[in-house]
């Protein structure tokens, strides 16, 4: 009962502390001069007489377009030009493509001309990579004391817009205790129109240690053996169909194989391919849809996400590397006026058959789909679900000079908000795999600093409480490629 008393009280009373923000200006007022003329006819409509781009040297004319809620020739209602300007400056700065994007209308002798001005980010990165082994960082400090032989380093290639149309290209080459060489190339703008596209990826991948299951203290327990114990080679291609604006559906297919070190099956058993076999090929299907109407995709502060998907790994239903499994989301983040800002996320997964081999049991912990507050447990399940809260309060803003004149880089930006947080979730899973944290309801609650700089860029502190009386800092990273 304390600890619950104690998480209560942070929840109410942590707004205060301090979280760090950097983010692109999300503003675009409509000019003084050009409200006042649309006011004289709120009843008319203005016609668009010319679209004028500016600052894009990669990235295509059409591509800036596609992103217009009008076109040139259009003649539109006065009342619902600002809002339009609004949400087309909103679309083109969520390409991920720009550190700026402004839509700025003037009135000429036929309408509105609009000026479109954009400041590209940086896209080609030829960078050397240090990247670690376990879950998070988290994990590596306390399990592994920070073990340098536990990273993987090497180079990465990655152009984020190869051929001016949005599309990334990133090659991998990685050693040290795993190895891997990757490719993958995405375009997802390809025909005319630019409403379909394509991805390919291909990767080749050794490892000195596996996973091969979930202790009843929800830690994962590694088997490593003598060299590189576990080899995997595989092969993917996907397609995208975006019609609109806010939807878009992607449909993929792959094909996995995986070979595993004899000692592995005789050490740990036949639970990972929930058969006797050392090696399996396999092939993956997947389906998903998303909407995604925010003021900013990397960090949302105002909008609605909602989503789902559907994998299907095997060709059979039962026994073995079988599993289905369907996932759903929904996001909404709301602002509630004088910089006060809340957003309410649900995720939720189910799969089938229920007896999965151990590969198929991931449920909280990884990626996205945790608790704050429980970063250091892994809970496997067959259905899960998570419900996050969180409150925040802007302090101020900032932007800092850069010293050198670079064009894709002239300012650093920066802004302060304050954060609390409430998580609840659960992860069933049949008696005979439960664990300590299966089949029961999880809270956790805690206030955090949240960082975002340039090209959006999230580093989160985050200081938490859960139900077993435990409480820490975490720390979290993601970028905005």
């Amino acid at each position: 009962m304390k600890i619950s008393k104690n998480i209560i009280l942070f929840f109410f009373t942590s707004s205060f502390s301090l979280a760090l923000l950097a983010q692109g200006t999300l503003t675009n007022p409509i000019p003084p001069a050009v409200q006042t003329f649309l006011n004289r006819d709120t009843l008319g409509k203005t016609l668009i007489s010319s679209i004028a781009i500016n600052g894009n040297k990669k990235t295509k004319d059409y591509l800036i377009r596609r992103e217009m809620k009008f076109k040139e020739g259009d003649s539109i209602k006065n009342t619902l030009l600002p809002g339009l300007i609004a949400e087309s400056r909103k679309l083109i700065y969520n390409t991920t493509l720009f550190t700026e994007a402004e839509v700025i209308p003037a009135v000429d002798s036929a309408g509105l001309s609009i000026s479109i001005i954009v400041k590209e980010k940086w896209y080609l990165f030829p960078t050397p990579q240090f990247k670690l082994v376990d879950r998070n960082f988290n994990e590596w400090i306390k399990r592994h004391n920070g073990d340098l032989n536990r990273v993987i380093y090497g180079l990465k290639f990655a152009h984020y817009n190869f051929s001016g149309r949005g599309d990334p290209l990133r090659i991998y080459l990685l050693t040290g205790y795993a190895q891997n060489a990757s490719f993958s190339y995405s375009a997802p703008r390809r025909k005319t129109g630019l409403t379909e596209g394509f991805a390919v990826s291909a990767s080749f991948t050794k490892n000195r240690e596996i996973s091969f299951r979930t202790n009843f203290n929800n830690q994962i327990l590694f088997y490593s053996g003598k060299g590189f114990i576990r080899e995997s080679i595989s092969a993917g291609a996907a397609y995208f169909i975006r019609k609109g604006f806010y939807r878009s559906h992607s449909f993929g297919v792959g094909y996995v194989f995986i070979n595993l070190d004899d000692s592995v099956i005789i050490k740990t058993g036949t639970d990972y391919f929930n058969s006797n076999v050392s090696s399996k090929g396999f092939t993956d299907l997947s389906y998903s849809f998303r909407h995604i109407n925010v003021d900013n995709v990397n960090y949302p502060l105002k909008g609605n996400f909602y989503g789902v998907s559907v994998f299907k790994r095997g060709l059979g239903f039962t026994g073995g590397i079988n599993l289905l499994e369907v996932n759903g989301a929904i996001s909404n983040f709301h602002p509630h006026g004088k910089n006060w800002y809340s957003n309410l996320q649900l995720i939720g997964k189910i799969k089938a058959p229920f007896n999965l081999a151990y590969i198929n049991r991931r449920a909280l912990g990884f990626g996205d789909f945790y608790l704050r507050g429980l970063e250091n447990y892994v809970i496997d399940g067959v259905a899960a679900a998570v419900a996050k809260y969180t409150l925040k309060k802007k302090l101020f803003s900032f932007d800092i000079p850069v010293p050198f004149n670079i064009r894709t880089i002239p300012k650093i930006p920066v802004a302060f908000f304050a954060k609390t947080f409430a998580d609840a979730g659960i992860s069933y899973i049949p008696s005979r795999f439960n664990t300590m944290l299966n089949n029961q309801l999880l809270y956790t609650a805690g206030f955090g600093l949240d960082v975002l700089t340039l090209y959006d860029i999230n580093i989160r502190f985050e200081y938490s409480f859960n139900q077993l009386g435990q409480n820490g800092l975490f720390l979290h990273a993601k970028g905005g490629f």
